[in-house]
């Protein structure tokens, strides 16, 4: 793959990003869970909790909590660790 030359612009701009990308993670998990708490369709639901599933993968939450995520499937507890990841983004 040839190497891309990017202005120094566009440098900053994908410096930013992967700077960010841990709060634009737990941004799009919320929104996830926002479409599964309106969703009706179990299809669609099963589609997102997959989504969720693989975004928790991507953030790097221990295997352990995914699992007990996955295995309940409650949207309760995905808000509450999702408020509680929230608090430590904040924190660093």
């Amino acid at each position: 793959m040839a190497k891309r030359n990017y202005s120094k612009y566009q440098q900053d701009i994908i410096s930013r990003y992967y700077e960010n990308i841990k709060s634009i993670s737990l941004q799009r998990l919320g929104e996830l869970l926002t479409e599964l708490y309106l969703a009706e369709d179990p299809v669609k639901k099963e589609r997102l909790w997959q989504k969720i599933k693989k975004a928790m993968e991507q953030l790097k939450v221990p295997p352990k909590i995914i699992e007990h995520i996955m295995a309940k499937r409650d949207i309760e507890v995905l808000a509450k660790n999702l408020q509680d990841w929230l608090k430590v983004r904040r924190k660093e």
